[in-house]
């Protein structure tokens, strides 16, 4: 009974934090995604997974998108767009990759629980997403390991970004499946 009483505490937890985030900020992720000709994205740890998971999604709605750190990525230039997904915003390898990108003259959104951290400074636009992590010591303790409420927080937002790309692009989601891996 313990496992399913957690996974109901998850989803309480997982609606409240979803419920302030500011969904105009969202919805200007979602439109500057939209414009970019490239889309890559990163992370760090489980973040990184969340955000593969994009990518791939992003890959069936006929988007051009890559996994920064992946042998197939290419450069990075204008008219690109940078999508960082980082709990605290101040990972050192993501912070590099940051200043990389706009130094290339790419755009970067960056998906944080912390607005003013360092990668957030940085960004063209930011979404914050008031999770808890128990990596960070400001006063916001999760009763989760590590930063689970900003990763499934920030999966379940991004899944709701994609359903937003296909309606906007009139692709139903059914179809989206179409460029879906057949090689397995």
């Amino acid at each position: 009974m313990e496992p399913l009483q957690n996974a109901a505490r998850i989803l309480d937890d997982l609606r409240d934090i979803l419920a302030a985030v500011d969904p105009q900020k969202a919805e200007l992720i979602c439109s500057d995604i939209s414009k970019a000709n490239r889309v890559f994205v990163a992370g760090a740890g489980r973040s990184l997974l969340m955000m593969r998971a994009f990518a791939m999604r992003l890959m069936h709605l006929g988007f051009v998108a890559y996994v920064v750190g992946e042998t197939v990525t290419p450069a990075i230039g204008k008219g690109d767009l940078l999508l960082i997904g980082t709990a605290s915003g101040e990972t050192a390898t993501l912070k590099v990759v940051a200043e990389k990108a706009k130094k290339a003259g790419a755009g970067l959104d960056v998906l944080t629980i912390y607005e003013n951290s360092s990668i957030g400074k940085l960004a063209d636009s930011i979404l914050v997403i008031p999770a808890a992590t128990n990596q960070v010591e400001d006063g916001k303790v999760s009763w989760q390991p590590g930063g689970s409420s900003f990763e499934q927080s920030l999966l379940i937002l991004l899944d709701g970004m994609v359903v937003a790309l296909a309606r906007q692009m009139g692709i139903p989601l059914s179809g989206a499946l179409n460029l879906h891996a057949n090689l397995e």
